[in-house]
């Protein structure tokens, strides 16, 4: 019963810490939702070596509503993760944009180009 109970805590813990990593993500503090997914990660293999053993059906309703409350807070993250992916491909194509100008119109630059420069 020990084991489960600590199983139980960890589901809690794991459910506390994607409403963390939500709240990250809603606030765009980036670095920090990274570090926590560290976390995350080392939860869920904890938890998929130490599984609930059956028995007291209780407890694993409880578990049960946790585990939906997780994967709808992943759901949500994952929109959100997914938004910022389309940001920076966004600011990437800008740069890459802004590049080319730059070497297209570079070389030109600090020169005064006249009408009779023009080649014929």
């Amino acid at each position: 019963m020990n084991e489960f109970i600590s199983s139980l805590n960890a589901w809690q813990a794991l459910h506390a810490l994607s409403k963390t990593m939500l709240a990250l993500a809603h606030s765009e503090q980036w670095d920090e939702l990274i570090e926590h997914e560290v976390k995350y990660v080392q939860l869920i293999e904890s938890l998929a070596n130490n599984p609930i053993s059956p028995g007291n059906h209780q407890r694993q309703d409880e578990a049960k509503a946790l585990l939906s409350k997780i994967l709808a807070n992943e759901a949500e993250l994952k929109i959100l993760l997914q938004n910022r992916l389309f940001e920076l491909r966004d600011l990437i194509d800008q740069a890459g944009r802004q590049k080319s100008l730059n070497n297209a119109y570079g070389n030109l630059s600090g020169n005064l180009l006249l009408p009779s420069d023009t080649p014929q």
